[in-house]
């Protein structure tokens, strides 16, 4: 991602370009410690700096066989390292197709060759695999080829995305790259009052710091709230970091969580080949050392009144916009689908939690019923999740109750197998993600709630608090309390140039096409429900970029063209195809105000330039402050970059037209100009093997 050049950079736009020499040392976050362990180097790491990690564990589901196809692209015989690798099945478990069954043995011969752990189809998502089978382990990097890796965090283990191209590189060399982000300190203070959830707290995060505060940190979490909140709340509030557009949620290892490995111990058994009473013993001694050290520096710092919250929901169709379940139980909105499930919220717990509302007196024969006209779907996180609810009756409640189960996998949550919301229909979940289109029709609405809600609304048929379904108070509605404070930083000199690589272009120009909203996701640049088509061409993916957000792109944009958006593009899932398609359009390079991390890393690993130029977005948006509204708008502004003056210009009407933005950028590191040039890092990787 290229910034806008400064000699002395403020905060906001200082952290890609951070360079190590300027970086305070003494002093580490817990993120830095962590990524120290794990760095290919013995250089003290700090913000900002590129480098090389070794991550102890690499999940992938049922991308696994696209990577496995990269893997033997870049002419590498066997994986670096089996024990470092897991393969999980567990987004289209539904489809029973051929194909898809073919796929899912490739991936499953492919992990028995070569030595891999490989769990099939119905053990489980995979996130909820690695902690319960002690992959992602406090104080270790865990990395996963899916936007959801942050729910690590739960468990004080740094859990980040990464793309299936960098999985590739993982399965050959064991090693991937990453730039340690900026860190905010997100402090939890005071306690949840009763029938708030660790949803709530990270739903009132999602919208209270709705304005990107943490995009694109790792953040830590503080304070003496933290202990109150159970190990499954964590988990929930890590997992959600993803939508909050943090690369990374960071708990604590305190007494909480050792308990809790404890007893999860004593459930598995003494010869876990991860979970051991010697591994716990090592927690208790790292936890006194593995922590921020006094004058760490972060980059911001947010709190949060956990006495404050109230039971919210989230929506319609983002997670910037939350109410309290009471406002919206007033306004009688009606639903037609309710969802238990995904890595957000279908654990044991939750399930739990479901299961009370359903049946409060807890006699089997006195369960409440699932309104007419409304669909309850429930699908638990793992196989051993739904044998401890049949175990204890959640199960049998949840069934009698109407409630219309699916096997323990992620299914509708990325809009994938039974119960998908039709056109008009109005859905509420437990899951993580209700952007416009991404569990079923984009002409449908999607809220977000805990599972006691989500369980009294499909008792009531509408959006409604628990408290209407049992003889329990109503939680009590008040004002958010939250803070945020920018923290200094030190002033970064920007080198004025760099080496250029023999025959990188010296010019990319293009007219600008203005797509003018804000967080627009990689459901909308490439709808989920083409992600796990392998075999989709270019002119196919050409022709569906974009639709999700606007059905009329593809007959506006032509190749060539530059597309220009506003902040946080490309937020949501890990998919590649999200640039691909964009590369696939003929458009050359994408400028925005700012880019999710998750697009900015694919986009170099597929050769998609990318500029962050909030000024120019400012511009386009006052010129059409006053213009009715379009989706997709072709500018008749004239974009060119001048790779070697490392300048942009802008011109009305035509290149030689009247210039109405200048600006310089910083220029084209050479290791990124090599990666551009093979055409992605998929290439550059196979370069280095030779």
């Amino acid at each position: 991602m290229i910034i806008p050049y400064r000699k002395k950079m403020p905060q906001l736009l200082r952290c890609r370009r951070y360079f190590a020499s300027s970086c305070q040392r003494y002093a580490q976050t817990l993120t830095e410690k962590i990524i120290q362990r794990h760095a290919d180097s013995k250089k003290l790491v700090s913000c900002g700096d590129y480098i090389s990690v070794k991550p102890a564990f690499c999940m992938s589901h049922d991308n696994s066989w696209p990577i496995a196809l990269k893997f033997m692209e870049l002419g590498a015989a066997e994986v670096h390292d089996a024990r470092q690798i897991v393969c999980t099945l567990d987004h289209d478990v539904q489809n029973r197709s051929d194909k898809n069954l073919t796929k899912y043995r490739n991936i499953e011969n492919f992990a028995n060759k070569h030595g891999i752990d490989f769990y099939p189809a119905g053990r489980g998502i995979g996130h909820q695999i690695m902690v319960e089978e002690g992959y992602a382990y406090p104080f270790n990097l865990t990395v996963a080829s899916d936007s959801h890796s942050n729910t690590y965090g739960g468990i004080g283990c740094l859990g980040t995305p990464i793309v299936r191209t960098d999985a590739a590189a993982i399965w050959a060399t064991g090693k991937t790259w990453w730039q340690i982000p900026p860190v905010a300190e997100v402090q939890l203070t005071g306690s949840l009052p009763a029938g708030v959830t660790g949803k709530d707290v990270i739903i009132a995060l999602c919208s209270a710091f709705g304005k990107d505060e943490v995009l694109n940190h790792a953040c830590e979490f503080t304070g003496e709230g933290v202990a109150e909140l159970s190990i499954d709340a964590r988990l929930t509030i890590a997992n959600m970091t993803t939508e909050w557009g943090a690369l990374s949620g960071l708990f604590p290892v305190d007494e909480r969580l050792i308990e809790w490995y404890k007893r999860l111990l004593e459930k598995v058994g003494p010869k876990h080949p991860r979970i051991t009473q010697k591994a716990i013993d090592g927690l208790v001694e790292q936890a006194a050392t593995m922590k921020a050290d006094p004058g760490a520096r972060y980059a911001k710092r947010l709190t949060l009144d956990l006495s404050t919250l109230s039971a919210r929901v989230s929506g319609p169709n983002s997670v910037k916009i939350s109410n309290t379940v009471e406002d919206l139980s007033r306004q009688n909105i009606r639903i037609n689908k309710a969802y238990l499930l995904s890595c957000t919220n279908s654990r044991l717990s939750d399930l739990q939690a479901a299961s009370r509302v359903l049946c409060p007196t807890g006699d089997l024969n006195k369960v409440l019923k699932v309104a007419p006209g409304v669909e309850f779907y429930v699908a638990a996180a793992s196989s051993k999740v739904e044998q401890d609810a049949k175990n204890a009756k959640y199960w049998d409640i949840l069934v009698k109750a109407g409630c219309k189960p699916l096997p323990a996998g992620c299914g509708p949550c990325i809009g994938l197998g039974t119960g998908l919301l039709e056109p008009g229909e109005v859905g509420i979940s437990a899951t993580n993600r209700n952007f416009k289109g991404r569990m079923g029709s984009k002409d449908a609405l999607t809220y977000l709630a805990s599972p006691v809600v989500v369980a009294a609304s499909a008792v009531l048929g509408k959006i409604a608090s628990p408290s209407e379904v049992l003889e329990v108070a109503k939680t009590e509605s008040s004002e958010v309390k939250t803070t945020v404070t920018e923290l200094q930083a030190p002033e970064v000199e920007v080198p004025e140039s760099v080496e250029m690589l023999e025959g990188f272009p010296t010019k990319v120009m293009g007219e600008l096409v203005f797509c003018d909203a804000d967080n627009i996701n990689t459901d909308g640049i490439y709808p989920g429900k083409y992600t796990y088509q392998d075999d989709v061409t270019k002119e196919q993916m050409a022709k569906v970029c974009m639709e999700n957000y606007d059905p009329k792109f593809g007959k506006k944009v032509n190749a060539g063209d530059i597309l220009i958006s506003g902040y946080n593009f490309g937020t949501g899932s890990s998919r590649e195809q999200a640039a691909t398609a964009i590369l696939a359009k003929g458009i050359k390079v994408v400028v925005s105000a700012s880019f999710s991390n998750i697009f900015f890393r694919n986009s170099i690993n597929n050769a998609l330039l990318t500029l962050e130029l909030p000024d120019l977005l400012q511009l386009l948006r006052t010129r059409y402050k006053d213009q009715e509204c379009e989706s997709t708008r072709r500018t008749g502004w004239f974009f060119n970059w001048d790779i070697v003056q490392s300048r942009i210009s802008v011109n009305e009407g035509s290149f030689e037209g009247k210039e109405i933005f200048n600006r310089t950028v910083t220029p084209l590191s050479r290791n990124l100009q090599e990666i551009i040039v093979e055409g992605g890092l998929e290439n550059w990787v196979k370069s280095q093997l030779k």
